[in-house]
């Protein structure tokens, strides 16, 4: 019997830029009214993913970060594993010699070094404010992650990847969508948050459903006793799930949830 669902955000409950559907709301609703938890896991900031949580009814312990940051929703930290502040420092460094984009994350705040198109279509409906600073003038700890962006070339951003996995095989760095590249804590991963909120919790594996759409999303999909990829998902993710269901267009999540946990949305 299914108890918890983790699931991600962008892509999978959550069309990028939209509202949810109709579907999807009656299916929350009706998840909490059968005492199934719905736990956000998401790379997103944990200020951006609060409101989406808020929109939905949802009141269970959010998962930001890729796993990096876990809090309730009295804003208590469950959990946290920063980045090293070296590791960030250098990979400033490289971003700065490459004249690559990167947003970094302090103490769930935003900072960019140059106010360009890239934040403004990363921030666009997110909720999230950002400051332009000289990285320099910053003291750099408490990091939550980086992100480095390339909104035209994917192929760029798995160059980035490989590149930055061979220099730093003790990092958690992986490609979230085709032109973002994630570099965090080897403890900051969405598998581990869904672990930790298990043993909180006294599920068990077997009890939980995992749903995602991204390549970021394939330790999440393992971390469950049913693991979901979304139709459109990477065909790297579908490759590791128990199960694909329909696209975020066509309401897979519900789907999915109709088809394992028995629960009937009828819009």
């Amino acid at each position: 019997m299914i108890k918890m669902i983790a699931t991600d955000i962008d892509g999978t409950i959550l069309k990028w830029g939209l509202d949810f559907t109709p579907a999807m709301r009656q299916c929350i609703k009706r998840l909490k009214e059968h005492g199934v938890k719905v736990v956000l896991v998401t790379g997103r900031m944990h200020c951006a993913a609060l409101p989406v949580a808020r929109e939905l009814g949802l009141d269970t312990p959010i998962i930001s970060y890729q796993g990096g940051l876990i809090k309730d929703f009295d804003n208590n930290t469950l959990y946290q594993k920063n980045l090293d502040s070296k590791y960030a420092k250098d990979i400033v460094l490289w971003a700065r010699k490459n004249n690559i984009h990167i947003n970094l994350y302090l103490d769930d705040k935003l900072y960019v070094e140059r106010d360009n198109d890239i934040v403004k279509q990363y921030t666009d409906g997110k909720f999230i404010d950002y400051e332009v600073i000289n990285f320099d003038s910053l003291a750099i700890k408490n990091v939550n992650k980086i992100l480095a962006i390339d909104l035209n070339d994917p192929d760029k951003v798995t160059g980035w990847v490989n590149e930055l996995r061979e220099k730093y095989p003790e990092l958690y760095i992986v490609k979230s969508t085709p032109y973002f590249c994630e570099i965090g804590c080897s403890e900051a991963k969405k598998s581990l948050g869904v672990e930790f909120l298990c043993k909180m919790w006294g599920l068990d594996k077997s009890e939980v459903l995992t749903i995602g759409d991204q390549n970021n999303d394939i330790d999440l999909v393992k971390a469950g006793g049913i693991g979901v990829a979304m139709g459109n998902g990477t065909p790297e993710l579908k490759q590791c799930a128990d199960f694909i269901t329909d696209t975020v267009e066509n309401d897979g999540f519900v789907k999915a949830v109709e088809k394992f946990v028995g629960v009937e949305v009828n819009i």
